[in-house]
């Protein structure tokens, strides 16, 4: 008789959890449908059929341009591959610097960032592949104001600013309140700079600087905010996802299908314990300043840095 209820217990216990675990998935699966439904699908008939996901990494090209509407106009002032990786238990972002020298099919030899002024993501992405060694299937494109909009919405970052960080904050600053209406002095941080809290667009202006440290300078303040504001996005998640819906996503042009950006939300609450790691290419030691018909570019090492990128996400050089 004991055995008899304990049996009927285990599989009320069962049955109950069974219904739990559909009833989340199903309302995980309409809240992703909706914030879906808010991004701006954009197929690329050449890697559609690609998986997203290979061995173990998801590998997805985050643009930023400096566009102030929504597209492919403007140029590629970000370019940041993020790749997840469930063999090394990493979430990275390496950023690609715009002035590598490179061969763009069908363009011949450029800066990297020219490859998204003449075809966009596909282009940009089809050029990685071919210098690095690396495939890349899928991009997420946003503009700079969402860039600002999504810093506001996880309530701003709070990071160590130099004096001299700070006076380039407040001179970008001027033109960007002239732009948007907004009263003189708005946003302006104490010149002696220090630990602040950045709203958006502060962080956008601290995001944009490129004549503190170069070009490496400002791809590695780029990665800083990033990083605050994916630490933090948990929390916004729950606390003010009206805000950062609507903020980003109308905003944010991808070729992620529906069903994709499905399987990486599920597994998102994994992340939550992946080692967050940063850096660029091309790597120290590895490239040298020139200038080629009047460009100031880089020249770099490519089996360097191919051998960098394979054993940071990978965990091994590529054959």
């Amino acid at each position: 008789m004991k055995t008899r209820k304990k049996k009927h217990r285990l599989r009320k216990f069962i049955f109950t959890l069974l219904f739990l675990l559909v009833f989340f998935f199903a309302g995980w699966y309409l809240v992703l449908n909706s914030v879906y439904g808010k991004m701006n699908y954009q197929e690329i008939e050449s890697v559609a059929k690609e998986e997203y996901k290979e061995d173990g990494v998801t590998n997805i090209l985050l643009i930023g341009n400096d566009s102030r509407e929504n597209g492919e106009d403007g140029r590629s002032d970000a370019m940041i591959l993020l790749s997840v990786s469930s063999k090394t238990k990493t979430i990275q972002m390496i950023s690609l610097l715009r002035d590598m020298y490179v061969e763009i099919p069908g363009h011949g030899g450029n800066r990297l960032n020219a490859a998204y002024a003449y075809g966009g993501p596909e282009l940009l992405m089809e050029t990685i592949e071919q210098n690095f060694d690396m495939e890349v299937n899928r991009y997420m494109l946003v503009n700079f104001e969402a860039f600002a909009a999504l810093v506001d919405a996880v309530g701003g970052i709070e990071l160590e600013i130099t004096a001299g960080e700070a006076e380039y904050i407040n001179a970008y600053l001027v033109e960007y309140n002239i732009l948007n209406e907004r009263p003189e002095g708005t946003d302006y941080l104490n010149p002696a700079g220090g630990s602040v809290h950045l709203n958006g667009a502060q962080a956008l202006a601290y995001s944009r600087n490129r004549y503190i440290g170069t070009d490496f300078g400002r791809t590695e303040r780029q990665r800083k905010v990033l990083s605050g504001i994916i630490q933090k996005l948990p929390k916004a998640l729950v606390t003010n996802p009206k805000q950062l819906i609507n903020g980003l996503l109308p905003n944010l042009t991808t070729n992620l299908t529906q069903d994709e950006c499905f399987a990486i939300g599920l597994n998102a609450p994994g992340y939550l314990g992946y080692e967050m790691v940063s850096g660029s290419i091309p790597v120290e030691g590895s490239y040298q300043g020139s200038t080629i018909r009047g460009m100031a570019v880089l020249e770099i090492d490519f089996r360097q840095n191919i051998d960098f990128l394979h054993n940071s996400i990978y965990g091994k050089t590529r054959n």
